[in-house]
């Protein structure tokens, strides 16, 4: 400093001349000096500071220009010149400030220019004029100066990056100097004109300073309320500058015509932003005429200058369309009408441009209805301008009606949005959505308060049934029909009704002359007009104009101008507009006028009054009955007359009263229309009781007398006379007269006039079943048999689907007033039951064992070996009883002789269960005394104990009774309950010790034969054991160190013939229970093996058996042993014993052969259950095929001799029963192969008999005929199937008889005797495949027995015959097999006494029904239904469904067996499909259903049904079925559960989900009948968990098959595409919500519940974890779960970019609109923080989008999808947070967005300038192309709302620079 001193003191003379020498002289010094002297020095510092702050004018000024050429020659930088005279500034005398402003103002200007224009600074309050500005207030007139200075030298550098450096100076300015507490604002307003005046000096430089003036609009201060007025002034001020600004700068373009584009689109841009600030901020309700004015001016001044229109103006319309629909100021609206009508001038100068334009955008005739409105104002100035702006609306609305525009218009992507461009998109959506691809969601479906399950999409999708129109209309008729209610509005339905009526009936207004949808909008304007009474006159006024506009002779629609006067009588729901509805309707009434105008103005009338009873005298007025004389040669007004009276009959019978006169001269009247309306009218003044029925009819009824002569006449008559019903015993005589009436309309038949007579039938019929059912038998002659001859005779399903509630009606009252049953004695009937009766005592006349043992099997079903007389002590003990049984067993078993034959044996096991009943019962009897053990216990403890016994008999018997005592053990196991392991095991382990016994041939093949009958009647845990049983019967034994396989080395064919018999008596166990096929489930190879294995063991070694010992070749064959390759079985070939060519031996080997075609033919069903049904056709022909002249559609087997095929024949023969009953139920065979096989048979046995030979192969050849022709005879009938012939069942008969009473050997006898017994349905042969526990007690086969009185005396004379034969001793065997064939058949007949004919005890039910009984008539009418049809008798389809309906419904039915009545009523309809005619009315595989629904009904009671429904349900049954029946059994899962077992219910519960879920269930359906079976299976689960309780369920098996389903589910899709393409995806969804919602709720948070690490896993996972938020979503909007379960996922949702999220976030916003208003907010405040440090901001902004879009006011015209609705935050964020009940949570939520708004800029930038780094920010990199666009919206929006920010905020925000 010291260095400096000389110097400085020379600066304090007193001439200013010296002062600046010496000044400089400090500042040449400071240039020269030494470093330790320079500027940077401290002296240096000193001296600078000291010169600057000096108080001489003449130091200041010369120290600035110093320092400057020190800046200038870059001695000092320019951030250091800035600092340095920043500091003196701040400190500087007042008078001085001017003079440093200038100095920086040089050095701004220097430093612009020295960077070339790139000059940037990173804050705001760190730019050089921000700083001076700021320094002090004297600085504002020099700072403009250097602004404006700044501008001027600068502007060759570019006026874009000159606005840009200005742009913090002025966003700062408008900021704070603006701000409240600011003083001085007039320094803001003078750089604004201080700019817009260079815009006027330089034109051509003027384009950036407009666009950075518009772009301070937006920082313009709006939120404080006690300067909002001078807000609003400042800001109109700051318009207006612009605005003159432009019209200088235009004016002068225009002249030289250059910029005079963008000149516009600047203009256009100006305005957009005016107006959007106008309509989002809602700034200044008092009026904006002055902006629109301002606007007016500057459009105006373009259009006289000859510029053209721009496309850009079409948005800025629908700115003014918003603003004008929400002004009420007479001053605004003129404005508005001004500035609009100066824009549609501009573009349509004359009529000539409007028919030269291609189209016109739907937009400019948006202000139709607005316009129309003011047509009614009082000010004739606005009255002049509507009805001006409407003449030019008219013309373009014309033009759009005449020209329809194909394509929409696009003019560009909007990315932020305005209120403007939301009505916009909204519009042109819902004009060109027939030709549009867009897609998106429609937040107003939301609201309107659907069912709890219903899908957020169903409601959403805009393509669908329902169009956004009629979604209007559901939510204004919600909010009238709660207004009507006492529940309060809610908080959205009172801002809807405050202010979005009026918005949107100019909406839908314009879409009246929308092709399409106009109709709807017509009744969506209805709705409004209800809504808000201030709608009323603008109606009126819209129906006049809409009236003109569609009788024009260019557009003509009648029938939309019909919907527009139905619009009228709606308006009259105000009461002040009654007057003016009556006084526009009352002039179309003249009589003088047009008939037509006269008719529909009666109408309306009519239902103007149904609106407001105020103008019913009107209306009375009009429907006098003198109106029938004025108009009598007008029939359509007389019609229209009629027809209002009937509504006023109808709507108010009180009112209707007092037009009698009228009703009465309409019945009077000759036109048959008019006096059925008459009718009507009366009809319904009856049902009010306000007329007396009766009174009115005696005076009525000579005016209807010609009632057939017209079917409406009819009609009308059926709908009055139904009335009768409540007085019709008072009036007893004339009720009967009336319901005569009726039954003659009922029955009335005209050729040719079907069609026309159905409704009035209908209508009969309606009113008959008002009447009691005792009048209508006392009044109808014969009413019961002519209602069923009726009934039975009708083909219409409309009339049917009537009659059949009368008929259910009947039932009712038959079952009411029945007469309940006596037990009567039973009384013997036919001869054949007398014959029985006494058929034990007459051959058996001592009883005793000696006499017994000569006829053994009968006396082993018909004898009691119980002694009679038993004293207590003796029972006690109980040894006299059981030491009889024991005798009886050993004197049996060596009596009883089997010859070798598998068949003898099949009926021996049969005897030996009958024997072994008796024994148990006398067992437990005889221990009666130890009561105290369960019943079970005993049962078992019994067993055991005859176990024992018949043991130790049979180890030590000689081989007759050996083969017996197998046989009895086999028989007394299968009497045991399923549950009894240990005596079934200890039996097996017996039989399997006889089975490996080969030097014993008599107790191998019998107890091979038990082995399998126990295997089948194992518990269905019993796995261990029937997998020994099995393998006993089929794989390697080790016996003495010797390997060998019974079934294949051993050397007696009989035993394997008996090892096959049992390996298929195996397979009926196998395949039925859950997961018995699923070799996840084996634990053991050894002890488990799969049973699908098994069973593949079993077809194959039985296939290969065959072919070996038959040495027969066959293709069929060899397939079967390759249709399980996954089986592993080894043949020994070189082991097995192949027959000899000696005849001698192969007629041994014949049953052997038979055994195992016979075991082959018992694996048929379980090959069915695994799903092989090729294989099952195969083995169905196949089998079929060995039978001799029995056709075969496949190749037949090639032998290689005549015994081998005799051989096969023999097993075919007693096979084929299993073969035909199987297919036939299961629908794998037709009656065509039914005829085969029953004349094949009649022929074969022709053939035999004629053939005179005696060998073995003969006999059992024969022997097998007959048992199976009399079997497949006897089932036939049984079934009702096939009709056959009686004289053809009796030559059957006739062979059967000549082979037991020719001379024939014994086995032919009893083959004839079998044949007989068996066509009777006594089933001797057959054995049960169940044990007696095990099944339900189903119903005996009737057989000829069924066909009553038409063969009981050819019967009675063979019974006889066999009779007399079991008496004859001559023939011994003749005489045994007789007597045994005898015992079958009483056995038979005793089992249909126990049991009615359906397996349930009898208690007398046939005879509770009378001759006369509806249920029993209707039920034998389905019993004698024949199916070989004819053209001229069939029975239709739907009589036959109708009567199924009617029996379904019936509380008992007589005991028939219903099971085959199903069976054939399931066949029914394909079989007669050809000669019915094409009926569209009846849906195809309905009676199919009925079947089901009628199985469903009555299976509780019938076992036979139960039976149907189990063989329906069994897989591989199941996944054959139509689809519309399987869907029909999924949907009654609930019934079906009911009526099966718990282990029946696992199977059928996994058998479901298996099919569901495996792709290869439906090969041949498409992905919609996927959906559609799964919808119905959530549909069948859900009644499951609604109606069965869970102790009658398992609830883990619905659980488990929930969890199927749900993996299942389609994923959700919001677009339009889901409901285009899979419709039944959204049902399916519903149902699944539906249900779930049903579950316990433990089980359903476990399931529901999703983890963190679920949101970021794979794809596949994601899609899951998507699906289970939506479930749960929706399970929330339905109240099920509570919100906070939604809640606890809030964090995981938003920070995830799952795929399918959208849709998540639209379910999760769906159920929030239904949550209180403190969870939105809470939510919305939540997701709002999350944006903060979200690694994905784009969901979380989409889910504020969507809350903000539901909740705002502008939710009724919002339609958004994943870019939109990120676009339309700016409108609905601000316009959700204006609202007073989200004002609480406003600051907070700005807050927050802004600091996301921060953290997504510099993110932004770094992404723009190429310095981002991946992982540096926490945004995900997926998120980087969404950058441009969610700064973007996010800024807008925080600029919006930037009331709630503090200053520093909002300067940060205005800092950002966003493209």
């Amino acid at each position: 400093m010291e260095s400096f001193a000389p110097l400085l003191e020379k600066t304090r003379v007193p001439q200013p001349s010296l002062q600046k020498y010496a000044v400089i002289s400090v500042f040449s010094k400071l240039r020269s000096a030494p470093k330790y002297l320079d500027l940077q020095s401290e002296p240096g510092r000193d001296a600078i500071a000291q010169c600057l702050n000096s108080s001489s004018p003449a130091i200041v000024d010369q120290s600035i220009r110093e320092l400057c050429r020190l800046v200038t020659d870059s001695v000092v930088g320019i951030s250091r010149g800035l600092l340095e005279l920043q500091s003196a500034l701040e400190g500087t005398d007042p008078k001085f400030v001017s003079v440093f402003v200038k100095g920086l103002g040089f050095l701004v200007r220097l430093g612009f220019q020295k960077n070339n224009a790139t000059w940037r600074f990173n804050s705001t309050e760190t730019h050089p004029f921000v700083k001076v500005l700021l320094s002090r207030s004297e600085v504002q007139p020099e700072l403009l100066q250097q602004v404006c200075l700044f501008m001027l030298q600068n502007k060759r550098l570019g006026m874009i990056d000159v606005c840009e450096f200005l742009r913090p100076l002025l966003n700062f300015s408008v900021l704070r100097l603006l701000a409240p507490e600011s003083p001085s604002s007039s320094f803001t307003m003078q750089l604004i004109f201080t700019m817009a005046s260079f815009c006027c000096s330089f034109p051509s430089e003027s384009m950036p300073v407009f666009k950075l003036l518009t772009g301070c609009l937006k920082y313009f201060p709006h939120k404080t309320s006690e300067v909002s007025i001078t807000d609003y002034k400042r800001f109109v001020s700051f318009v207006e500058q612009i605005v003159e600004a432009y019209i200088v700068v235009l004016k002068k373009l225009a002249g030289t015509r250059s910029l005079l584009t963008e000149a516009q689109q600047n203009a256009v841009e100006f305005l957009d932003t005016i107006l959007s600030l106008v309509t989002c901020l809602q700034w200044h309700g008092g009026g904006n005429e002055f902006l629109f004015e301002l606007s007016r001016r500057l459009l105006s001044v373009q259009k006289d200058h000859g510029l053209t229109w721009l496309p850009g103006l079409s948005s800025t319309m629908v700115s003014l369309w918003t603003i004008l629909v929400q002004s009420e100021l007479e001053h605004v609206q003129i404005s508005i009408l001004k500035l609009i009508s100066t824009i549609l001038k501009w573009k349509y100068e004359n009529d000539n441009t409007i028919s030269r334009a291609k189209s016109i955008p739907v937009e400019e005739i948006l202000f139709l209805l607005p316009v129309i409105s003011l047509m009614s104002s009082p000010s004739k100035h606005v009255k002049g301008l509507a009805t001006e702006l409407l003449y030019l609306l008219e013309k373009l609305l014309v033009k759009v009606l005449l020209v329809p525009q194909n394509e929409p218009t696009t003019e560009g992507v909007h990315y932020l949005s305005t209120p403007g461009i939301i009505i916009s998109r909204l519009l042109h959506h819902l004009w060109y959505q027939d030709r549009g691809s867009s897609s998106g969601i429609f937040p107003l479906n939301m609201t309107l308060g659907f069912s709890s399950n219903e899908s957020v999409n169903e409601g959403m999708i805009m393509y669908g049934k329902q169009n956004w129109v009629s979604q209007v209309r559901r939510f204004c008729s919600s909010i009238v029909n709660q207004r009507k209610s006492i529940l309060p509005l809610s908080h959205s339905q009172e801002v809807f009704l405050t202010e979005m009526p009026l918005l949107l009936s100019a909406v839908v207004g314009i879409l009246l002359i929308h092709p399409s949808i106009g109709a709807a909008a017509v009744d969506s304007l209805v709705t409004l007009g209800l809504v808000d009474p201030k709608l009323g006159v603008p109606l009126l006024l819209t129906i006049m104009f809409y009236s003109n506009i569609f009788t024009r002779k260019d557009v003509m629609s009648h029938d939309m101008l019909l919907k527009i006067f139905e619009m009228l009588p709606s308006l009259a729901s105000h009461s002040t507009m009654i007057p003016l509805v009556v006084q526009t309707i009352l002039p179309m009434l003249n009589k003088d006028g047009e008939g037509l105008l006269c008719a529909t103005a009666t109408r309306l009338l009519c239902r103007t009054w149904e609106v407001n009873d105020r103008a019913f005298g009107s209306l009375q007025g009009v429907l006098l009955a003198k109106g029938f004389t004025d108009f009598v040669s007008d029939r359509i007004v007389c019609i229209s007359q009629a027809a209002s009276i009937r509504d006023v009959c109808q709507k108010n019978p009180d009112r209707g009263v007092d037009l009698i006169l009228s009703v009465s001269s309409c019945i009077e009247s000759p036109d048959l229309l008019i006096k059925s309306i008459g009718l009507q009218s009366l009809a319904h003044l009856c049902e009010a009781d306000v007329i007396d029925f009766y009174t009115a009819w005696i005076v009525i009824e000579k005016h209807v007398k010609d009632y057939l002569a017209d079917p409406v006449l009819a009609q009308s008559i059926c709908h009055l006379l139904r009335w009768g019903a409540m007085d019709a015993e008072a009036y007893s005589e004339e009720a009967k007269g009336v319901l005569q009436l009726l039954w003659s309309i009922v029955s009335y038949s005209h050729a040719g006039s079907e069609i026309q007579w159905e409704k009035p039938r209908i209508s009969a019929l309606q009113a008959l079943t008002q009447y009691e059912v005792s009048y209508l038998e006392q009044s109808i002659p014969d009413f019961k048999k002519r209602n069923l001859e009726l009934l039975f005779s009708e083909t219409s399903p409309s009339i049917l689907r009537v009659m059949e509630d009368i008929q259910v009606k009947i039932i009712t009252y038959e079952h009411i007033n029945r007469r309940r049953s006596i037990k009567e004695k039973r009384v013997t009937g036919s001869k054949i039951e007398k014959l029985m009766d006494v058929f034990p005592q007459v051959i058996f006349s001592s009883g005793k064992i000696t006499e017994a043992k000569d006829l053994p099997g009968a006396a082993l079903i018909c004898l009691s070996f119980t002694p009679k007389k038993v004293n207590e002590q003796q029972r006690q003990k109980g040894r006299d009883a059981l030491s009889e049984y024991v005798n009886a067993l050993v004197e049996m078993a060596g009596s009883l002789q089997l010859s070798r034959n598998i068949l003898v044996a099949l009926m021996a096991l049969q005897s030996w269960k009958c024997f072994m009943r008796h024994w148990m019962r006398a067992h437990i009897f005889s221990h009666n005394a130890k009561a105290q053990s369960a019943v079970l216990d005993k049962t078992s403890k019994a067993a055991s104990t005859m176990l024992k016994s018949m043991i130790a008999i049979g180890n030590e018997a000689i081989p007759r009774c050996a083969e017996n005592i197998a046989l009895a053990v086999g028989a007394l196991c299968v009497v045991l309950p399923p549950s009894d392991h240990t005596v079934k095991s200890a039996a097996s382990k017996f039989l399997l010790e006889w089975l490996l016994q080969q030097e014993h041939e008599h107790r191998q093949w019998s107890a091979a034969i038990s082995l399998g009958l126990i295997s089948s009647c194992l518990h269905a845990t019993d796995h261990k054991q029937r997998y020994h049983n099995i393998t006993g019967l089929l794989e390697l034994h080790h016996t003495d160190g010797v390997s060998f396989q019974v079934l294949l080395v051993s050397k007696s064919s009989l035993v394997k013939g008996a090892c096959g018999v049992g390996l298929g008596l195996s397979c009926q166990d196998l395949l039925t229970r859950t997961g018995a096929g699923n070799k996840s489930g084996v634990e053991n190879d050894v002890d488990r093996v799969p049973e699908f294995d098994l069973l593949g063991r079993i077809v194959r070694a039985l296939s290969a058996m065959i072919c070996q010992i038959t040495r027969a070749s066959s293709d069929v064959l060899d397939s079967l042993c390759s249709c399980f390759p996954s089986v592993e079985f080894f043949f020994n070939t070189e082991a097995i014993e192949l027959p000899s060519d000696n005849c001698k031996d192969l007629e041994e080997d014949i049953w052997g052969v038979a055994g195992l075609v016979l075991g082959l033919a018992f694996t048929i069903s379980a090959v069915y259950r695994a799903g092989d049904l090729d294989s099952v056709l195969k083995m169905k022909s196949l089998i079929i095929s060995w039978i001799p002249r029995v056709n075969s559609q496949l190749q037949s087997t090639n032998f290689q001799n005549e015994e081998s095929k005799v051989a096969l024949s023999v097993g075919s023969c007693i096979s084929i029963p299993i073969i035909v009953s199987f297919c036939w139920r299961m629908e794998l065979m037709d009656e065509t192969e039914l005829d085969h096989i029953e004349s094949g048979f009649k022929e074969l046995i022709s053939e035999l008999i004629a053939v005179k030979k005696s060998g073995m192969l003969h006999q059992s050849f024969l022997m097998a005929s007959c048992f199976g022709a009399g079997t497949v005879l006897s089932w036939i009938l049984n079934e009702g199937f096939h009709s056959t012939e009686v004289d053809y069942v009796k030559s059957f008969l006739e062979l059967f008889r000549r082979c037991y009473s020719d001379p024939y050997p014994s086995l032919v006898n009893l083959g004839g005797m079998l044949g007989v017994v068996n066509a009777m349905g006594v089933g001797a042969g057959i054995l049960d495949m169940q044990a007696d526990y095990q099944k339900k007690q189903e119903p005996p086969s009737t057989g000829l027995l069924h066909k009553g009185s038409i063969y009981e005396a050819y019967l009675t004379s063979l019974v006889q015959e066999m009779f007399l034969l079991a008496q004859n001793s001559d023939d011994n065997q003749r005489q045994q097999f007789a007597s045994w064939a005898l015992s079958f058949l009483r056995h038979h007949l005793l089992s249909k006494e126990l049991l009615d004919v359906d397996g349930h005890q009898k208690a007398s039910v046939a005879q509770s029904f009378s001759e006369d009984n509806v249920v029993l008539q209707l039920s034998l009418w389905l019993t004698d239904l024949k199916n070989e049809v004819q053209a001229a008798t069939i029975v239709h389809v739907s009589t036959v469904v109708t009567v199924l309906r009617c029996l379904s419904k019936a509380p008992r039915l007589p005991s028939f067996d219903w099971g085959a009545i199903i069976r054939r009523c399931m066949r029914y309809e394909a079989q007669v499909s050809e000669f019915l005619p094409a009926d569209s009315s009846y849906e195809q595989g309905t009676l199919r259903e009925e079947c089901v629904q009628f199985a469903l009904a009555h299976a509780n009671q019938f076992d036979s049904l139960l039976t149907f429904l189990d063989e329906l349900s069994e897989f591989s049954r199941f996944r054959t079925l139509e689809l519309h029946l399987q869907s029909h059994l999924l949907i009654h899962l609930a019934d079906l559960v009911k009526v099966y077992s718990s282990s029946r219910l696992e199977k059928l519960f996994s058998d479901v989900s298996n099919y569901l879920f495996s792709a290869t269930s439906y090969p041949d359906s498409d992905t919609y009948q996927k959906s559609l079976l799964r919808t119905s299976c959530w549909k069948g689960l859900h009644q499951c968990l609604d109606e069965v309780s869970f102790d009658a369920l398992d609830i883990t098996l619905v659980q488990r098959c929930m969890e199927v389903l749900f993996s299942l589910l389609p994923v959700l899709q919001s677009s339009g595409s889901m409901v285009s393409k899979h419709e039944n995806s959204v049902e399916e969804w519903s149902e699944a919500v539906r249900c779930l919602g049903k579950a316990p709720q433990n089980w359903l948070f476990d399931f529901l519940k999703v983890s963190h690490e679920s949101f970021v896993q794979d794809v596949d996972k994601s899609i899951e974890v998507c699906k289970k938020i939506c479930a749960k979503a929706k399970l929330v909007k339905n109240g099920s779960l509570p919100f906070l379960e939604l809640g606890k996922m809030k964090s995981y949702i938003l920070n995830s970019k799952l795929q399918g999220l959208w849709d998540v976030l639209v379910e999760v916003v769906a159920a929030l609109h239904h949550a209180e208003g403190s969870v939105k907010r809470q939510w919305l405040v939540d997701a709002v923080e999350i944006s903060c440090v979200s690694p994905y901001p784009s969901t979380v902004l989409q889910f504020i989008g969507l809350l903000s879009a539901t909740c705002c006011k502008y939710m009724p015209v919002m339609i958004v999808d994943e870019q939109t609705v990120v676009n339309d935050i700016p409108v609905t964020l601000t316009s959700l947070l204006a609202d007073q009940s989200w004002d609480v949570v406003a600051e907070s939520v700005v807050s927050h967005l802004c600091s996301s708004t921060e953290r997504i800029f510099y993110w932004a930038a770094q992404i723009a300038d190429g310095t981002y780094v991946p992982g540096a920010q926490p945004i995900d990199e997926s998120e980087d192309h969404m950058a441009k666009l969610l700064l973007q919206v996010t800024h807008h929006t925080c600029v919006l709302l930037k009331g709630y920010l503090p200053l520093d905020k909002q300067l940060k925000l205005a800092s950002f620079v966003v493209a």
